[in-house]
Parts: C-alpha cells; sequence; structure tokens
C-alpha cells in the first residue's frame, strides 16, 4: 500500500487551533468554545406545516450575549439538502473553507426560527471531532521505510484570495480578496495601514515627512488636524499630500525654517462608511547646539585623589550621544579605575601622575545631524609626592604605597548618599548606577534586597558600575543595592526602584463583520500604572456626542451591538491612556450581503493514487454563509455516506479511492440569495511498484557486481528512477553503469561497501527498495618461502645523489634499504627550503616502489634540500638521510595570491586579505604584493599599495559599497601574471530601516505565521542576513498565572518575506518585533504587534500517586498540570483490573478541575489495576499518565495458577519429575531392605566425634543424612556445594584424576575414593550414598 501525505483538516469552530470564526461577534478565547453551527433545513426535520409566519422559541443564549437563532425559509425556497455545517476552517495551504455560524438572512426576507435546541449537542460534538484528511497528491512507499516528503508547492493565487476572506470571517485584520469582481462589491470602511511614530523627530535639513496611509473601499479621502485645529493644506504653498495617500511633505527647498511646523499632527481617512483616525503625532525637529565658549583652566588634584570632569552637553534633541577623546582624537582608556557615567562625566576614582600625559576633551554626537561637537579640553596637573613616573611601579604588586598614595575607604561619587529612587515604565530597560573613589580601587557588586538578580534579563557594564536590567517588568520593582569595598572597607547605596506602566493591551478591538440582523460587539481593554481611562470614539466624535444608535450599547470597555443593519457601518475609536501614555485602536463595524461565489479555479484536474485517500476541497464565500453539497457526475443524489464523508467545512473526502471513483464532481452553494457551483475532474492512476528489488549480496573486491530494480507504473505518468548510497545521492563515476532497470558497479572496491536505496518516483507518488552491498578484502596466500616468515617496515633509502643539475629540474638517486619480507610498494620524495619555512618537510612526489631514480621539476629560487621515505604493506620507513642542497634560479612569479577578499571590518574601512604565496611559487627574493582597489560603480582611477603581509585596510570609504580588488605578486624579478579582479564590500552599518506591514496569523494554539514587506536595499547597509522576529510571551489568559517574559527569537532567510514561529504557549497573550540584520547587527524594530494564542489541551497532571491502604481500597492523589493551556474543565480517570493476560471492563470517571483525590473500591482482591488519568479543558484530554497498583501478596501464586499451570509442556514436565521421584523411592526401599545402615567412617575426611547424635556402631542412618552436604563444604546461597578448605573433590574420586559427563553437564564418573587411599567398601555401599548413582545402577 502507498503511504498518503496525511494532513489535518483543522476545525477551527472551537478554541483548537486558535482561529474561531466571529460568526456575529468576536468572542473571547474563552467563549470560542460555545460556538455552534446553524441549521437551514435538518435532513431529519420535514418542513410540513411550518406556515410562512410560525416561529417557535429561540435556542439557548450565544457568549456574546445575543440569541443563537436558527432560521427557515419557505419550503419552496429551502433546498432538499440543507445541513449542518460548521464555522470557518482554513486548510493548511491557505484554504477557505467556509462554515456556518449563527445564521445571517438578508434584509427584506422573513427571518423565522427553528426549535432544534435538542440537536445542538450533537452539532458541538461533531464539529469537536479532528478529522485525518489528505491531500490529493500522494507519495507511495515500500512497507520497508517511508519516503521522504516531496517538497510542497506554492498555492495558486485564489488560495491567498480564499484565506483573505476567511479573515473576514475571522474578525480580525480584514483583507479584502484581489479578485476585482470581490473587490467591486464588497464595501469596506476606512483602515489606517501606515503611519508615523508618535514622537516623529525630524532632520532639520531635510525635508519633512509625516506618514499617513489608509485603505477602504471606496477609497477614503485625507485631512490633517494640527494642534487638535484643522489643518488646510491648501493655504501653505509648502505643504502637499501624496497622491492616493494622506502623506504629508513639507518642502523646504524654497526656503522656510522646519520649526514653524512642529506640534501635534493628527490624520483622518473618511469615507461614506466612516472615518478612522491616525495617532496623535508629535513633530519635532532635531537639533544640535553648539558647545558654549569656555576657557578652562588646568585641573589641580593631589596624587591618589578623586576626580569627576563634567561634560554638561548643550541640549540637543534627541540627547546626543557623549564620548572622551584627547584633543588629538586618541580615545580614552577606560577601565575599573577612570570611566565615563551614564551623565558623560568622566569620574576618576583615584587620580595618577599618568593621567597627566594627556588632556581630556568631552564629544557629543548629534544622531540625525551626523555631527560631533567637542569641548574644549581639560588638562590634569598632579601633586605627588613621588615626582618620577617610573613605568616599573605600575606592575607593582602595591602600586599605591610604593608612590606614597595614602589608602582610603571607598565612598560614593555618583549616586551621593546612601539612599535614592529612580522610576521606570514597564517594557524599557532600567539602568543603575554606582560610582566609587577609593584607594586601592573599590570593586562594585550588585544585589537585590529579597531575592536574586533576574539572570535572563540582567547584564552588568562600564566595568560592573552599572547594571542593566532588560524589558522591565512588575516584579523588578523592589530595592536594590550596589556593594563598593576594598581591602579599608566597604559602603553601599540603595536604589529604591518603582515600576509604572504606560496603557498596554489585553484585548484590542478588532474589526466586526456581520450579516443583516446579526448581533456582536467590540472589546477594548488595557492595563498600566496608574489604571488607564477608556473613551469610546465613533468616526473620530465622542461617542456621547454621536446620533443615538437604539441597536447599540456601551457598557464600559465593551460596545454590544443587536440586530444590525446596513446602517451600522461605521469606524470606532477606543482610546485609553494614563499619565505614562496612550493607545489608540480603530475597529470597523461592516455589514455584508453577499451571494455565494466560488474563489478556486474552475474545472481543477486532481489526479491521485489507486487506494489512497483524498480530499476534495470547493472554497467559497457568501453572506450569509452558504450551504455546500456534492454530485458526481451529474447525479441527482447528495454524495454522503459509504465511501464518501462530507465534513461540516464542505470538503468531500473519498475514504479509499478506487477506479470507480474516477469521474467529475459538482459542489453547489446555496444560501438565501442565490448559488453558486464549481467542478473538479478527478484522475485515478495506478501506484508506482518495484517487483523485482535488489537483494543484499557479498562480493570480493575487484569483481563486478549488478542490483536489479524493476519497477511497474501507471504509463501516463513518467517515471524517474534514481540510486542512494547510505542515503546520500549516488555519485555515478566511470566505474558504475546505471539503467533504467538496473545498476552496476565495475571493479568493486573497499569504498563500495554500504547500503544502496532504488528511488522510483513519478509526480504523484515513489517506491524504494534497498539492499546491502558487503566487499570482502583479498586473502593473501603464501606463495613462497618468505611469506611464512615475520614482516616489518622497510629500511630507509641511502646514498641519495643529485645529478643532471638545470634550472627547473634535478635528477635524484638512492638505493633501497632492505624490505624486510615485505615487497616495497611506493617511494615518496620530500623537500625542505630554508627561506620560508625552514626545518619544515613538504612532500613533493610519489614513485612505484621499483624505481629508485627519478627527474623532480623544481621552482625558482628555492633552496632545495630532499629526501625519501620507503613504504610496504606493514608501513613507512625512517625518512633518509637528506641530500646536499641545491638553489634554484630565480625568476618572476607565474602566478598570483589566492583567496582575496575584500570584507569591511568597520563601517567605514574595507580590509583587504589574501593567501600568502609559499617558498614554491615566490620565485625570487623580496615577496610582496601590489594591491589595487577602487570603486566599481565609478570606474575610477586604480588605488594601489605594496604590502608584504597578507592584508591591507583600506580606510575612510562609504557604507557598504562594491569595489573591485586586485592583488599582484611581485619580487625583486619582477612582477606576476595580471591579476583578475576580485569584488569585495566595505564595512556594513546598522540597518536602517524596519520590516513593514508585518502581519501576525495565528495558525493553532502554539504556532503563528509572519508575513511582512521587503525593506528597500538601500536601508540595509549591508547584506542582507536574515530577517529575526523577536516576541515574547507577555502574560497568561489565565489569572494569577506568572509566566516567564523572556525574549525568544525566530531567524528567516533574506530572501523570504514569511514564516512561521512555533513551540508557543497557549492561551497566552504575546507581543513581537521584527528586525533587519546584516553582518553588523540589528536594525531598528518594527512596530510591536500583540497576539493571543487559543486555548490548547494541558499537560500531564503532575505526581499521579497510587497507594494501596488495605486489600479493599486503592487511593489516587495527584496535582495539577504544570501547563493548564487554558482553563481547566476537569479530570478524566480511566482504569481496568488485569489478572496475568486476563483484562477487565474499562471504566472512566471523570471529576470536577479542583478535585485531586480519588478511592477505588476494590471488586476483585486478587487482581490489579491500571489507571490513566488525564486534564481537560474545552479543547480536548492534554497527555496522560499511567500508573499501576501495587502488586498483591498472592500475585506470584495467581499468576503461576492462571498462565503457567494451565500449559501442557508443564504438566508434562511434572508428571516426568513424579515418575522420577517414584523411581528413586523404590530403589532406596530396595537398599534399605537388603542392609538398612551403612559403614561410612572410612569415606569421611574426619573422623566423626563421639557426640555426633547420629553415629552409631560406625555407622549413619542413611535418610537422616540423605540431604546433608560432605563434611569440609558449605552450601552457597543458591543451594549448591561449595568446596571450603579441603582440597577433596569429585575429580579426586574418579578414575585417572579427571571426572566424566555427558553431553548434558552430568556427572558419569564412578564414584571412589581417592587413589592414595583404601577402599572400604564395595560399590553397593558406595553408590548408596548418592542417589543419583542409585537411578544408574538401574539402568
Amino acid at each position: 500500500m502507498g503511504v498518503t501525505r496525511s494532513r489535518e483538516a483543522r476545525n477551527y469552530f472551537d478554541s483548537t487551533q486558535g482561529r474561531a470564526a466571529v460568526f456575529s461577534l468576536r468572542p473571547t478565547f474563552r467563549e470560542k468554545k460555545d460556538l455552534a453551527g446553524i441549521l437551514l433545513r435538518p435532513k431529519s426535520a420535514s418542513w410540513d406545516g411550518l406556515g410562512p409566519k410560525k416561529c417557535l422559541a429561540s435556542l439557548p443564549t450565544c457568549p456574546h450575549g445575543g440569541r443563537l437563532r436558527r432560521h427557515w425559509m419557505n419550503q419552496t425556497m429551502a433546498p432538499s439538502g440543507e445541513r449542518l455545517i460548521d464555522l470557518c476552517a482554513i486548510w493548511d495551504a491557505g484554504v477557505y473553507l467556509p462554515s456556518a455560524a449563527c445564521n445571517r438572512a438578508s434584509s427584506g426576507v422573513a427571518r423565522k426560527r427553528l426549535n432544534e435546541a435538542e440537536k445542538l449537542s450533537s452539532v458541538q460534538e461533531a464539529q469537536l471531532k479532528r478529522l485525518e484528511v489528505t491531500r490529493p497528491r500522494v507519495l507511495g512507499s515500500r512497507e520497508r521505510g517511508q519516503v521522504p516528503r516531496m517538497a510542497r508547492q506554492p498555492p495558486p493565487p485564489w488560495v491567498h484570495a480564499a484565506f483573505l476572506l476567511c479573515l473576514l470571517s475571522l474578525g480580525g485584520a480584514i483583507e479584502i480578496p484581489m479578485d476585482p469582481s470581490i473587490q467591486n462589491e464588497l464595501t469596506q470602511p476606512p483602515t489606517i495601514t501606515k503611519q508615523s511614530v508618535k514622537d516623529h523627530i525630524v532632520d532639520p535639513r531635510d525635508n519633512i515627512l509625516i506618514e499617513c496611509e489608509a485603505k477602504g473601499n471606496p477609497a477614503p479621502s485625507f485631512h490633517w488636524t494640527r494642534n487638535s485645529r484643522f489643518f488646510n493644506i491648501a493655504k501653505d504653498p509648502r505643504v502637499s499630500m501624496r497622491r492616493r495617500s494622506g502623506t504629508l511633505v513639507i518642502d523646504f527647498r524654497s526656503g522656510g525654517r522646519p520649526e514653524e511646523y512642529e506640534g501635534e499632527y493628527q490624520c483622518f481617512a473618511r469615507n461614506k462608511f466612516g472615518t478612522a483616525l491616525s495617532n496623535r503625532i508629535r513633530l519635532q525637529v532635531s537639533k544640535s547646539p553648539l558647545w558654549p565658549k569656555e576657557n578652562l583652566d588646568p585641573v589641580v588634584v593631589q596624587e591618589g585623589a578623586p576626580l569627576t570632569l563634567q561634560c554638561n552637553p548643550p541640549p540637543g534633541l534627541p540627547s546626543p550621544v557623549i564620548f572622551w577623546m584627547s584633543s588629538s582624537m586618541e580615545p580614552i582608556t577606560q577601565d575599573k579605575r577612570v570611566s565615563q557615567g551614564h551623565n558623560g562625566d568622566l569620574y576618576f576614582s583615584n587620580v595618577m601622575l599618568q593621567d597627566m600625559q594627556t588632556d581630556y576633551s568631552c564629544n557629543a554626537r548629534f544622531h540625525f545631524t551626523h555631527t560631533i561637537q567637542q569641548k574644549n579640553p581639560f588638562t590634569l596637573k598632579v601633586l605627588t609626592n613621588h615626582p618620577y613616573n617610573d613605568s616599573s611601579l605600575r606592575n607593582h604588586p602595591d602600586m599605591y604605597s610604593a608612590r606614597g598614595v595614602a589608602e582610603r575607604t571607598p565612598s560614593f561619587m555618583y549616586p551621593q548618599g546612601t539612599a535614592s529612587s529612580q522610576m521606570v515604565l514597564r517594557g524599557m530597560d532600567l539602568l543603575l548606577e554606582c560610582i566609587a573613589s577609593g584607594v586601592p580601587t573599590p570593586d562594585i557588586a550588585w544585589y537585590k534586597k529579597g531575592g536574586d538578580l533576574p539572570s535572563d534579563k540582567a547584564k552588568f557594564e562600564n566595568f560592573n558600575k552599572a547594571l542593566r536590567i532588560t524589558n522591565v517588568s512588575e516584579e523588578d520593582s523592589g530595592e536594590y543595592f550596589c556593594l563598593a569595598s576594598n581591602k579599608m572597607g566597604s559602603i553601599r547605596h540603595t536604589i529604591s526602584v518603582r515600576v509604572k506602566a504606560a496603557p498596554y493591551w489585553l484585548d484590542e478591538p478588532k474589526n466586526l463583520i456581520l450579516a443583516p440582523g446579526e448581533d456582536g460587539r467590540l472589546v477594548c481593554r488595557a492595563n498600566g500604572n496608574p489604571k488607564p481611562t477608556v473613551q469610546w470614539m465613533v468616526n473620530g466624535e465622542p461617542l456621547q456626542s454621536a446620533p443615538p444608535n437604539p441597536n447599540r450599547e456601551v457598557a464600559g470597555d465593551t460596545i454590544i451591538f443587536r440586530d444590525t443593519q446596513i446602517s451600522s457601518r461605521a469606524v470606532y475609536q477606543c482610546n485609553t491612556s494614563n499619565e505614562h501614555g496612550y493607545l489608540l485602536a480603530n475597529a470597523f463595524v461592516s455589514v455584508l450581503d453577499v451571494p455565494p461565489r466560488m474563489l478556486s479555479p474552475r474545472n481543477q484536474l486532481i489526479r491521485v493514487i489507486l487506494y489512497n485517500r483524498t480530499r476534495l476541497d470547493c472554497p467559497f464565500f457568501g453572506s450569509p454563509i452558504p450551504t455546500l453539497r456534492w454530485f458526481k457526475n451529474g447525479q441527482g443524489s447528495n454524495l454522503d455516506g459509504g465511501n464518501y464523508h462530507v465534513y461540516e467545512n464542505g470538503s468531500l473526502e473519498i475514504k479509499m479511492i478506487r477506479k470507480e471513483d474516477q469521474g467529475i464532481y459538482t459542489c453547489v452553494a446555496t444560501n438565501i440569495l442565490g448559488k453558486a457551483e464549481n467542478q473538479v475532474r478527478l484522475e485515478v492512476k495506478d501506484p508506482t511498484r518495484i517487483y523485482r528489488m535488489p537483494e543484499d549480496q557479498v562480493a570480493k573486491r575487484g569483481t563486478t557486481v549488478q542490483l536489479e530494480c524493476r519497477v511497474k507504473h501507471d504509463p501516463s505518468l513518467k517515471l524517474t528512477v534514481s540510486w542512494l548510497k547510505d542515503d546520500e545521492p549516488l555519485y555515478i563515476g566511470n566505474r558504475m553503469k546505471k539503467e533504467d532497470d538496473s545498476l552496476t558497479i565495475f571493479g568493486v572496491a573497499e569504498r563500495d561497501q554500504g547500503s544502496y536505496t532504488c528511488v522510483a518516483s513519478t509526480e504523484l507518488d515513489q517506491d524504494l527498495a534497498k539492499a546491502y552491498l558487503t566487499v570482502l578484502a583479498d586473502q593473501a596466500t603464501p606463495t613462497n618461502r618468505l611469506a611464512a616468515l615475520p614482516k616489518g617496515r622497510p629500511d630507509r633509502p641511502r646514498d641519495l645523489e643529485l645529478t643532471d643539475l638545470a634550472e627547473r629540474s634535478v635528477r635524484l638517486t638512492w638505493i633501497p634499504g632492505d624490505a624486510n619480507n615485505s615487497p616495497i610498494t611506493d617511494y615518496v620524495v620530500q623537500f625542505e627550503e630554508d627561506q620560508f619555512q625552514p626545518g619544515v618537510w613538504h612532500d613533493h612526489s610519489k614513485y612505484p616502489g621499483s624505481v629508485n631514480s627519478a627527474v623532480l621539476r623544481l621552482s625558482p629560487y628555492v633552496n632545495y634540500q630532499f629526501r625519501v621515505i620507503a613504504i610496504n604493506e606493514v608501513g613507512s620507513s625512517h625518512p633518509s638521510l637528506p641530500s646536499e642542497r641545491y638553489r634554484t634560479s630565480g625568476a618572476p612569479p607565474e602566478s598570483n595570491p589566492g583567496d582575496v577578499k575584500g570584507e569591511g571590518t568597520r563601517k567605514n574601512n574595507m580590509e583587504i586579505t589574501w593567501t600568502p604565496m609559499n617558498a614554491t611559487s615566490a620565485f625570487g627574493p623580496n615577496l610582496r604584493y601590489i594591491v589595487k582597489w577602487r570603486r566599481r560603480e565609478t570606474r575610477e582611477a586604480w588605488n594601489n599599495v605594496t604590502v608584504w603581509g597578507s592584508r591591507y585596510v583600506v580606510g575612510q570609504t562609504p557604507v557598504y559599497v562594491p569595489y573591485e580588488i586586485r592583488v599582484q605578486a611581485e619580487n625583486d624579478f619582477g612582477k606576476g601574471p595580471e591579476p583578475e579582479s576580485v569584488i569585495g564590500y566595505s564595512g556594513e552599518d546598522y540597518p536602517r530601516a524596519a520590516p513593514t506591514e508585518v502581519k501576525v496569523r495565528v495558525m493553532n494554539s502554539t504556532a503563528i505565521s509572519l508575513q511582512w514587506n521587503r525593506v528597500y536595499s538601500d536601508t540595509v547597509q549591508g547584506q542582507l542576513r536574515e530577517y529575526r522576529a523577536y516576541y515574547w510571551r507577555e502574560s497568561s489568559l489565565l489569572k494569577n498565572l506568572w509566566v516567564s517574559q523572556k525574549r525568544q527569537q525566530a531567524s528567516f532567510p533574506g530572501d523570504r518575506l514569511r514564516g512561521m514561529v512555533s513551540r508557543l504557549f497557549p492561551y497566552s497573550n504575546y507581543k513581537l518585533e521584527m528586525v533587519v540584520v546584516n553582518g553588523r547587527g540589528d536594525g531598528p524594530r518594527s512596530e510591536t504587534k500583540e497576539f493571543t494564542t487559543p486555548e490548547g489541551v494541558p499537560s500531564a497532571p503532575r505526581r499521579f500517586r497510587v497507594r494501596q491502604p488495605n486489600l479493599e481500597t486503592i487511593n489516587l492523589e495527584w496535582d495539577h498540570p504544570e501547563h493548564p493551556n487554558g482553563i481547566m474543565i476537569g479530570y478524566t480517570l480511566k482504569y481496568v483490573a488485569f489478572n496475568g493476560t486476563k483484562v477487565g471492563k474499562q471504566i472512566v470517571e471523570n471529576f470536577s478541575p479542583n478535585q485531586t483525590k480519588f478511592t477505588v473500591q476494590r471488586t476483585d482482591p486478587v487482581s490489579r489495576y491500571r489507571f490513566t488519568l488525564s486534564a481537560r479543558t474545552q479543547v480536548g484530554s492534554g497527555e496522560a499518565v499511567t500508573e499501576e497498583s501495587p502488586a498483591p501478596p498472592n500475585e506470584a501464586y495467581t499468576n503461576n495458577q492462571a498462565d503457567i499451570a494451565t500449559q501442557g509442556w508443564f504438566i508434562g514436565l511434572m508428571c516426568a519429575i513424579a515418575l522420577l521421584v517414584l523411581i528413586l523411592l523404590i530403589v532406596c526401599f530396595i537398599k534399605r531392605s537388603r542392609g538398612g545402615k551403612y559403614p561410612v567412617r572410612e569415606k569421611k575426611d574426619v573422623p566423626l566425634g563421639p557426640e555426633d547424635p547420629k553415629e552409631e556402631d560406625g555407622s549413619f542412618d542413611y535418610s537422616d543424612e540423605d540431604n546433608k552436604p560432605l563434611q569440609g563444604s558449605q552450601t552457597s546461597l543458591d543451594g549448591t556445594i561449595k568446596q571450603q578448605e579441603s582440597d577433596d573433590s569429585l575429580v579426586d574420586y574418579g578414575e585417572g584424576g579427571e571426572g566424566q559427563f555427558n553431553e548434558d553437564g552430568s556427572f558419569i564418573g564412578q564414584y571412589t575414593v581417592k587413589k592414595d587411599k583404601e577402599e572400604t567398601e564395595g560399590n553397593e555401599s558406595s553408590e548408596a550414598t548418592s542417589p543419583v548413582n542409585a537411578i544408574y545402577s538401574l539402568a
């Protein structure tokens, strides 16, 4: 049987995969579990007797507060095959598989209710089933192993359109399909798609750009406010708005001051269905003021005293980056003693005399203007008791005492005092700083009062003087203290940290898509510290001043809509704010009335392999969501049942494809506004099978091997046969020949040994078969007298001689050494030169063992020395003594260095490197390299420099531009050949832009898909290595559950614009940011995206314990799962009694989520119990844990009785043993009747004492001593008799000194006395002491 590529048809009506469709509102994830489908006309219901105005009671309340309605139609309008269909489902390839929710009925058609509440539970049960389905194109495999899957083909364009339409039903980020006919019909209120950041700082030298883009149908128009007043763009000639966009452009090419346009801007996007708002954008112009002129007197300080050089940079926007340099632009070396504080000041914990050797200038770099302002330098004058700056004292173990500097206890230079406080916002970085003075220089250590520092996000900076905690959260608040200590003492400073929070989303309002008459709601929940307030607006106006709407109700952070109509369309804004910031979100309410239409191409062709399982999909769209039916070859009956199964999402599954299943399948989608249909043609193909497989073979080296592989396949499919060796593609060399049905290997060698796999594949499936080839080495057989002698390594060659001396060659002759009984197979000639690598020997050439003279090719200007090594099958000889030296004459180089590269190590340089040439390619003295470079696109004149090393750094280069590079070798005899150009790049800088249009789609409870727009190449400023997503778990939807907010990352290649992030925690709120990564590092972060994962199944209950206090009861205890992954609804316990191979009936118990104990009353005191416990959420049962009850005391007996006692072989064995015992008793009775007692004193090594109770007249009773061991031996733990100190053994009593044993190991030698002892009794007495010998005597 072929193995199909299986897929899950993920049913998203509940929270199993996190994509439940929002049919009349967007519920929370806790509520999605209650969604149910609609009933247009159930097959079991009759329409007879229902008048046009008949209306029954409504069904149970929907989770959003509205009523779950079931609609029916007049009998003449209702299709005969209407059935229940589930909510929106999405196939894993992105196909939109629609299904129904609370039904939508168009205005103008009477809405009726049908009370089918009794069917609701069965509908939900059907929707909760996870269905295994397969794709039409499958892969086959042999039973011996599964075939690797072929690469997935990219989905067609209609799949993306279907996926976007599914998002409409999800109520999330809505996208209109790209189909022009649908675009023209589906209206959409405005949605802001792009806007500038809230704090927008611009460069005064550039034109001002304030972004605002939106989408909608019809296309929206734009207007702006400035400082909450209408901004009339037409009156200002410098201000314009981009076409089909709201982006403002303020042009200063004709003059003007950018500062005049500072203020707070807000964009309004409007069409006839509503108005969307941007954030309030605060526009500020970057400032980089000059440093005030000042004359600084020299700073006089005593050696060992602390010193602070204040920077006081001019205020800039944004704040400048501070760094210290000397007036000669040399950076100031910083260490534990001298360092720069976060405020820009330069701190000396103690001043030393060498600090006078330079001056100190504070520099401020302004980001936007790319300018550096330099302050007048400070000069130091250090007063010292040791006026000579002896450098030897710097490494003195007690440098301060050696220079006469008094030691001091630490004291804090920053911050002052013993305590301070600091406030930080949630999500920001917390920077705590402590700088101390003292002699010797103090060490700084950090601690948190009442706990440990967060190791995953805390790091130390500035030589431990600063503590940075990234992504601060509420648990990071508390008291921190730094401890400064040296050998004179210690001091500490306490910093109280308070964590506040700007508003952040808990439940951001999402766009709402409804059908006429449906109910829904918008939810806006945010948190912060202090608690933020919520304000609702509609179309940009406060909700209080909007016209009254009887279908709308505001309840705090929720707006509830009931019985929506076409006129209810609008855009709502939620503004939540506190003193630290605000959040503004737009969410529109749209009402759609769309007849059914098909989304996939018409008349698709699906080819599938015989006997496989497949699924036919028919993606469609409509509002109200239509019902789908399937027909085959125009037949009137609906396909469902038997070999066909129609899922609630509309897909048709054929469980096992047969030849008669080939044909044309028609799907018909119907709602109250009309119907649409599409056709799929199914072709059934024969599977690919290998009917004659390669067999395992054993071959001798040098022989020919043929591996057969004959294949049968569908003639309409193209067959490809390939071979693998050790599961890797096989290279077909000149020793191999591949034919259609076989693989032939000529001259088999040891490297050919391994597994060979024949892979027969078509575009639909494949089959494989494997065989193993074993190669035997040749067995060496003695052919002469020397073969039997011991072999050894050859002796070293001797008497090396150089003759026929020429400029580029020389003849080397040697005398072979003794082969030591193994013929010499090879000679290796090595050389050494004394210029570049003296003393290092290199292989020059290799010659057969029959040669003792060779002409060696030489390179110019090398002082050669040679030696020879002999090799046989045993090993290598010692090298010969070296020959005399021979120097060749010089010449210009004939080659250039290889591996030439140009790469930047900093953003403004390019390092050119190459592999230096060795001695044999230098060809002359003073080898050097001529390095040339120029900009690739400018074709400017070549720059060149001569270098003796293997690298050269080009400075002052632009950021990441291509260069042409050439490196040419040169020596004193001339230049090498003209080199080819190599393309290198100057250094990279950090990317300037972040990915835009980042879209997050929740795939399931543990995975999301990402999509983003490509960044412009000029913003990368380097080689685009990857796109990287940073994401972290913000919180859990379960209350009072602490979660780790550790940042994680996922990387995607630079040529991809989509990706997948998996291994997320279910039922959690996440945040995500994306960056562009080049060789320098990360670029700026994109706008933070928030998403929520749905419920999942819980992990296994912890510490499941089974105790049995008595034979009547069994006590079970367990702890809650470590990861609930949702709202726990209970536990399921399954247990069964078993006794050996007998298993009783399984019993199932369900418990509440708070129960962690249970007692089982035993019905059978002999049997054991096996318990399986799992936790449940609405999604389903999680991982189970299994334990068994302890074994009862009589279990061994019970098992033997149940299992062994009933076996035939056991019964036969027992009968044989009983027969032997009976014979033994008869023999013993006969022996006793002859004499009864036997003298044995002479058979014992130690005479019996008079106290022996069994002694009587030198004899003992045989029956009393039957089970006693021989004297002088002891019984081991396993019951055998072990000899102790005596040399006596059974061997001593046998003939010839050796015991004899039969084939089963039993002793058959005659039991006699030692040869050196006198036999005292006859054979009868000897044998009577051994029951075994008694049995043998009968034979």
